[in-house]
Formats: structure tokens, C-alpha cells, sequence
């Protein structure tokens, strides 16, 4: 029997600020190892027995990024849907479930959210195999995670008599919430509880019985905006309304705690959904002061912390259980137990406008990148970056001009229909209103800096004649 894994990536992983951030989230992020979150998930799926292309369902602002780290690993996603906007699981699920079902009602989906760690692939393959066992029986299978500890982040599964088929597995006595400590320590001690994961395994077929059953307005959304769905490149996109006007629900809710055929498989293969900067304290490799320490730092009489540079030389003395993390224009430090504190940060930047929390310095385009490099009164400075090949919309500014100079590669520029060609060190100079268009029409990145001057410079006063990424009009 094959397997589909279902990979979903639409969260924003704020509660990594300032390295994760809406516009660059922690799964599309080496926070562990070499690879991306992302990547680590399709390998792991990619490994497993009889495993076939993965599903992606993400956030539409995140559809190049996520193309590009599959395609990095030379794994080319089944299909990957938009969401116009997070409806939560029950409905991203239903969307991969209604692709599936078209071409088999019996396909496995093996749901995976694409920013947890597992670090034992055997113990992992071995989990999933007992758990599909248990989908061909016609349940609906969640994996536990076996405790380490009274830990209160986590919802908890208590788990009820084996199934008669499927002797490893077992059937959901019932979910319970995040408990305060004293209550996760009478389930440790009581035995019989797991972590909630957030991984599942069913039919296709079985997952959308479930869901019409439980929740037909959920059903019904979903499956409209399927059916009104239109292909964009090498993506799917959901009718939008019809999307949008979908509860916004998660499959624990919508129909795990709902059904009578929920299972629950054991297991213990070093998993972790890193929700925190103390969860990924925990999982990292630390030095004999029991600190992990990345990037340019210097740590002295520190003990128990996480240390992160990103950009510049970082020094933290005299301080134990703490979290400092740097990036180009942010720097955290709180203390390790104060991770879940974080939102307020976030709940302060919506509230004062700021957009710390949505992109960093270095923005990212399908085409390449960019980054502030400087800013003052009537003018602004970027270095932007275009990879071979690619070439950015043909557009337009109301309200400022631009000077391109080449620092490195081969820039192609076209002027109100007029092409020139420009090598390192030349530059050329775009006047207010003029429409234009700047593509790398060489086989190295071409690293430009552009000097704007005018009196407005958001990504607003792109008027886009022109794409072939298919974006929209406006930035």
C-alpha cells in the first residue's frame, strides 16, 4: 500500500522571534542541522517505505520559498495548494484529502506539520508502519508521543484498549488539554498518557466521512473551494471566497475528539514540534556549561542558555538560563522559562505598526532578494540580489526614481522598451514613471545596489505591467 505524505506548512512560527518571522517562518529555517525544517520533513517522508511525492499545503506569501527548498532536494511536491488565508488543519487536510480521493478514496495520508524534529528515522518508519496497519482497518490514527517529563505545553492523549487488529496500536480514550504541572504529573504517574503530536494517519475516503459527519459546514467549505479550484504555475489555488468563508478549525477539534474510530500509536523516535526557544534549547548539542552557542558569540561565566548571532560579534557574561538571540535589526534576551512570552512582543508590534515580526531586513522574492541598506530623508538604499535567469516584473513608480549599479554578474535593464546591458562597475539611472524591468540574463547571481530618491518608497508604489510569476498589479 502507498503513502502520501501530507505536509503542512502554513504556520508563522512567531513564537521564534526574531529569527522566525510571518514572512520567513521557523519551518523554512536550518534551526537544526543542515537542513531546513521543510527539508528535513520531505526527507523523512521520502524515506519511508512506498512513499510517494508529497502534498504541501502552505500560505500562498510562502509558495517560492517552499518550491525552491523541494526542489533544493531534488523532490518535486505531487501538488502544492495556496491557502488564501490559515483556516487552521481541519480544512488544509480536507484539501489534501479531496486531491487524493480523486485518484483513489483508499490513499493513505501520512499529515505531517513540516516544523517538527525526529531525529530516529527507524523508530519513526517503524511508528508509521504500525499506524497504517490501523488506517487499512478504518481508523484514524494519531501518533503519541511518550512523555519525558510533566511538560504543560503539550495536549495529552489518554490512551483506552488495544485494538484487536492492530495489537500496537490503541483506541483514544479521550484528548485532554494543556494541563498545569500538578495535573501532567498525575498522568505521568498514572501511565497511559502521551503527548498529543499532531501527526496523523487515515484513508482519504475515511478522514472526509469524518469531517461531513462532524462538521458538514467544514465538509461543505471545503469542498467548494476544491471543486473552484484554478492551476498557477506549478500550484494550486482554492477558490478564494469559498475558502475564506470555511470555519477556521483544527482536526483535533473538528474530528478527532469527535469520531469513534480515533487510534493512537506509542511512540518515541526524539520528537519535538520545537514551540519554543526553550524547546530548542533543549534539543541542541550544548557545550560543558550546558550552553548551545551559535554564530559569532562569546559566552563567559554563562551556564544552561541558548546563544544566537546572526550578524555580528555577540557577548553574553555572567548570565545562566537565558535565551539571546541576534539578528540584523533585533536582538531577544529573556530568560529560558519566559519562552511562551514571546506573543507579547508580538501583540506589541500589531498594536504600534511596526513589522518586525512579518519580515526581516533581507526580504525574499521568487526572483531573489533584497535588504535595506540605508535610508534618510527622499532617499533609500538596497542591495538586491536576481539569480540566474530570472528576471523581475515589468513595472513601474509613481513616486520615486532609481539608480542601478552593478556590483557583481550581468544585468539586463529594459527602459520604456529600450534594452542595455550592463557588467560590474556600470550603472544606469530610472527616472519617476518610466516603465522598466532588471533580469540576470547570466549564468552567476547578479548583486546590484540600488539608490532611490523621491518622497514615498513602499512596496506599494510597484505598479506591475508584467509578471512571470504571476503575482499581482500591486506589490
Amino acid at each position: 500500500m502507498t503513502l502520501h505524505p501530507v505536509i503542512l506548512s502554513g504556520g508563522s512560527g512567531t513564537r521564534l522571534w526574531p529569527l522566525s518571522r510571518a514572512a520567513y517562518p521557523k519551518q523554512l529555517l536550518a534551526l537544526v542541522g543542515q537542513r531546513t525544517m521543510l527539508q528535513a520533513t520531505v526527507e523523512r517522508a521520502a524515506a519511508l517505505p512506498q512513499s510517494q511525492p508529497p502534498l504541501l499545503i502552505c500560505n500562498q506569501e510562502h509558495r517560492f520559498l517552499i518550491r525552491e527548498q523541494c526542489l533544493a532536494l531534488g523532490q518535486m511536491p505531487a501538488a502544492i495548494y495556496l491557502e488564501p488565508a490559515g483556516r487552521n488543519t481541519a480544512p488544509a487536510i480536507a484539501l489534501a484529502a479531496l486531491h487524493l480521493a480523486e485518484g483513489d478514496p483508499d490513499a493513505l495520508m501520512l499529515v505531517l506539520p513540516a516544523d517538527h524534529v525526529i531525529d530516529d528515522q527507524a523508530a519513526f518508519a517503524s511508528a508509521v508502519h504500525t499506524a497504517t496497519q490501523a488506517a487499512q482497518a478504518g481508523y484514524l490514527v494519531t501518533f503519541g508521543i511518550q512523555p519525558q517529563g510533566p511538560e504543560t505545553g503539550y495536549g495529552y492523549i489518554c490512551g483506552g484498549a488495544a485494538l484487536s487488529e492492530v495489537p500496537a496500536a490503541y483506541q483514544v480514550a479521550r484528548f485532554v488539554e494543556k494541563p498545569d504541572r500538578a495535573t501532567a504529573e498525575t498522568y505521568l504517574a498514572a501511565g497511559g498518557y502521551t503527548w498529543n503530536s499532531g501527526m496523523f494517519l487515515f484513508s482519504a475516503a475515511r478522514y472526509l466521512e469524518e469531517l461531513a459527519l462532524h462538521r458538514p459546514d467544514i465538509h461543505a467549505a471545503a469542498t467548494a473551494a476544491w471543486r473552484g479550484r484554478a492551476v498557477d504555475l506549478d500550484f494550486c489555488r482554492p477558490a478564494s471566497a469559498e475558502f475564506l468563508a470555511c470555519p477556521a478549525e483544527s482536526i483535533d477539534y473538528a474530528v478527532m475528539q469527535a469520531t469513534t474510530r480515533a487510534a493512537v500509536v506509542p511512540a518515541q523516535f526524539g520528537w519535538s514540534d520545537v514551540g519554543s526557544w526553550d524547546s530548542l534549547w533543549q534539543i541542541a548539542n550544548k557545550d560543558a556549561d550546558g550552553n548551545a552557542v551559535l554564530g559569532d558569540s562569546f559566552v563567559s561565566q554563562t551556564r544552561n542558555s541558548y546563544i544566537r548571532s546572526s550578524s555580528r560579534l555577540l557577548a553574553v557574561i555572567g548570565l545562566d538560563d537565558v535565551v539571546v538571540v541576534e539578528t540584523a535589526d533585533a536582538v531577544l534576551v529573556m530568560h529560558r522559562d519566559k519562552s511562551q512570552e514571546i506573543k507579547s512582543v508580538i501583540q506589541h508590534f500589531e498594536q504600534h505598526r511596526r513589522t518586525e515580526h512579518i519580515e526581516h531586513l533581507r526580504v525574499y522574492r521568487p526572483w531573489g532578494w533584497y535588504e535595506g541598506i540605508d535610508a534618510g530623508e527622499r532617499f533609500q538604499v538596497k542591495r538586491i540580489m536576481v539569480k540566474p535567469g530570472e528576471k523581475l516584473s515589468l513595472q513601474m513608480h509613481h513616486h520615486r526614481a532609481e539608480h542601478w549599479v552593478v556590483v557583481s554578474g550581468t544585468a539586463k535593464v529594459t527602459v520604456d522598451g529600450e534594452e542595455i546591458v550592463l557588467g560590474e562597475n556600470q550603472s544606469t539611472y530610472i527616472p519617476l514613471g518610466h516603465v522598466h524591468r532588471l533580469e540576470n540574463p547570466g549564468k552567476i547571481d547578479l548583486h546590484i545596489i540600488e539608490v532611490q530618491s523621491g518622497a514615498y518608497f513602499g512596496e506599494d508604489d510597484i505598479i506591475r505591467l508584467e509578471d512571470t510569476y504571476g503575482r499581482t498589479p500591486r506589490a
